[in-house]
C-alpha cells in the first residue's frame, strides 16, 4: 500500500509536543517582525503525533535505494561502499569545529592534511601538481578547460578546438563548450578505441586539446594512449584525461606516465566518499609542469616549517569556489588512501576488473556483447537481441526493480544500441554478483517466453511504471495550498 502524504495522516488538534507556559516577559510580535511581514492566516501545517511522524518518515526511509542496502551497478558512476570509519574520522571534533576564516596559524593540522593529500594524489597519479579546489568532477573538467584556454592565450595562440572521442564521458563536451571551445567529435574504431588515423586527420593548428576517458565508457583501456599523446604533443596540443574511471587503474598505472597533461579525479568514485544526493563532491585537478602557474588560488604551501595559503600566482585562473575545497570529502578520501596503502590500492583495481569480467562472462550468452574483448572495471551489454522480441532496454531496467536490483546505466554510451552499462565495483561479493547475473538471465528468458511480463514491469514496487517525461514537465504535488501559501 502506498505511503500516505503527511497531510493525509494529519488530524486536527493532534500534537507531537506541547510547550510549557511562557515564564519570561512577553513582547509584542510587532517589536520583532514588522506588521507587513506577518502572516494574515496561520500556516497550513500537518497536525500529527510524535509516533505518527516517526513511523511516517521511517517507512519513507525504507523506500530509499542506496548502496548501504542493495547492489548499485551504475556503469560510469562507481557506486561502491563507503567505509563507515571514514565518516567517523571526518566527524572528529578537531575537524567539525574548524572555521574557513580562521587564520592559518590556528589550522595547521588541516592544512597539513590538505598538503599531504595533494602529495599522495601526485604519487598515485604521476602528476606534478594538484588543486583540491574543484567541488565536483564536472567542475574539475571545467577547471581543466579554463586552464587550457588561458595557457594558449598566454602563449599568444588562442586555439579554439577540442577533440572528443565518441566514447568519452558525456559532460566533456559541455565543459569545453562552456569555456568557448568548438567541440570536434571523432568516431571510435571497431575495437571501441580511438582511431589513430581519424585523430590525425582531425588535428590542426586550432586544436587546443583532446579530452579522453581512459578506460573509456565502453570499459576498454585505450592501449594506444602513448601514441595518442604523442600525436597531440607533436602538434602543440594538450591531452586532458577524464579520471572518473581511475578505479580501474588505481595502484597499477599512473596517468602522468602515459603523457597526460590534465587529469581530474572524482573522489566519490575512486576514493569512496559519499556519492549521490546532489553532493557535496570533490574533483581535484592534476596538471603537468607547464600548466602549474594557472592553477587556482589560494594554494597550500609550507614555508619555514609553517603551512600557509599562497595567493601569489599572477597567472592563476583565480578562485574556482569559496575557500579551498570541500574539506570533509577530502578528509574521507585521505583516510581511505592511508587505510589501504600502496598494496591495498592495487587490490582495489584488481578486484574491480575481476568482478566486471566475471559478470560479463556470465551474461555473454544471454545478451549481445558489442565489444567482446576483455574489459576493465565496467562493460557494456546491448539489449538489441531482446528488442527484436519487443522488449527494450528500458523494460529490462524496470524489470530489474522487481528482482530487488537497481538498474545499470542505460542508453549510454550512445554508440551502443540499447546499451546497458554495468560496473560492479570491487566491494561486491561473488554471491551478490551471482544473484544479479541470475536476475538478468531470468529477464532475458522472460523476454523470450513472457515478453508482456517484462514490458509491464515493475510489478512489485510501491508505484508502477511512471511516465518520466510527464512527471518532469507536469508536477503533481497532490496537495493545494490556500491563503498566503505554506
Amino acid at each position: 500500500m502506498p505511503e500516505k502524504l503527511i497531510f493525509e495522516i494529519s488530524s486536527p488538534g493532534r500534537r507531537g509536543v506541547r510547550f510549557p507556559e511562557c515564564d519570561v516577559p512577553k513582547r509584542p510580535l510587532e517589536d520583532m517582525i514588522p506588521k507587513r511581514l506577518q502572516r494574515t492566516t496561520p500556516p497550513r501545517l500537518p497536525e500529527v503525533s510524535e509516533l505518527d511522524i516517526v513511523r511516517h518518515f521511517t517507512r519513507l526511509s525504507h523506500l530509499n535505494y542506496s548502496v548501504d542496502t542493495n547492489f548499485y551497478p551504475l556503469g560510469s558512476c562507481t557506486m561502491k561502499y563507503n567505509p563507515k570509519v571514514h565518516e567517523d574520522i571526518a566527524g572528529l571534533e578537531g575537524f567539525k569545529k574548524l572555521h574557513p576564516y580562521q587564520p592559518h596559524e590556528q589550522v595547521q593540522g588541516v592544512l597539513r592534511l590538505l598538503y599531504d593529500f595533494s602529495e599522495l594524489l601526485k604519487e598515485v597519479c604521476g602528476m606534478p601538481e594538484f588543486s583540491l579546489q574543484p567541488a565536483a568532477g564536472a567542475q574539475g573538467e571545467l577547471l581543466g578547460m579554463m586552464i587550457t584556454r588561458v595557457y594558449y592565450e598566454k602563449k599568444g595562440e588562442p586555439r579554439r578546438k577540442i577533440i572528443i572521442p565518441d566514447s568519452a564521458h558525456g559532460t566533456n563536451p559541455a565543459s569545453a563548450a562552456l569555456c568557448g571551445f568548438e567541440v570536434v567529435e571523432i568516431k571510435s574504431n571497431k575495437e571501441g578505441m580511438v582511431d589513430l588515423e581519424v585523430l590525425k586527420k582531425a588535428m590542426s593548428p586550432e586544436v587546443a586539446a583532446l579530452m579522453i576517458t581512459n578506460p573509456n565508457t565502453l570499459g576498454i583501456f585505450e592501449k594506444e594512449i602513448r601514441a595518442i599523446c604523442d600525436i597531440l604533443h607533436a602538434a602543440g596540443g594538450l591531452v586532458y584525461c577524464d579520471g572518473a574511471n581511475l578505479n580501474a587503474l588505481l595502484g597499477r598505472v599512473k596517468p602522468g606516465d602515459m603523457g597526460i597533461d590534465l587529469l581530474h579525479l572524482n573522489l566519490h568514485k575512486t576514493f569512496t566518499t559519499p556519492h549521490g544526493g546532489g553532493g557535496p563532491g570533490a574533483g581535484p585537478l592534476g596538471v603537468s609542469e607547464p600548466l602549474r602557474p594557472f592553477l587556482p588560488i589560494p594554494r597550500v604551501e609550507m614555508q619555514k616549517g609553517t603551512f600557509i595559503f599562497n595567493y601569489n600566482f599572477p597567472d592563476s585562473v583565480g578562485r574556482l569556489k569559496p575557500f579551498y575545497g570541500n574539506i570533509g570529502i577530502i578528509i574521507r578520501a585521505y583516510a581511505y588512501i592511508l587505510s589501504l596503502g600502496r598494496e591495498g590500492l592495487g587490490r582495489v583495481s584488481e578486484a574491480a576488473v575481476l568482478n566486471a569480467n566475471y559478470l560479463k562472462k556470465k551474461l555473454s550468452q544471454h545478451y549481445d556483447i558489442p565489444y567482446p574483448e576483455g574489459c576493465m572495471h565496467e562493460f557494456v551489454l546491448s539489449g538489441r537481441r531482446q528488442k527484436r522480441l519487443g522488449v527494450t532496454t528500458m523494460d529490462i531496467a524496470k524489470r530489474l526493480l522487481d528482482y530487488g536490483f537497481y538498474a545499470p546505466t542505460i542508453y549510454f554510451p550512445l554508440i551502443v544500441e540499447e546499451a546497458l552499462m554495468i560496473e560492479p565495483t570491487e566491494t561486491e561479493s561473488r554471491e551478490t554478483l551471482d544473484d544479479f547475473a541470475q536476475a538478468l538471465v531470468s529477464i532475458a528468458e522472460e523476454a523470450e517466453k513472457q515478453p508482456e511480463l517484462v514490458k509491464g514491469a515493475p510489478h512489485n514496487t510501491p508505484v508502477r511504471r511512471l511516465d518520466e517525461v510527464k512527471a518532469a514537465r507536469q508536477l503533481d504535488l497532490r496537495w493545494s495550498f490556500t491563503g498566503d501559501g505554506l
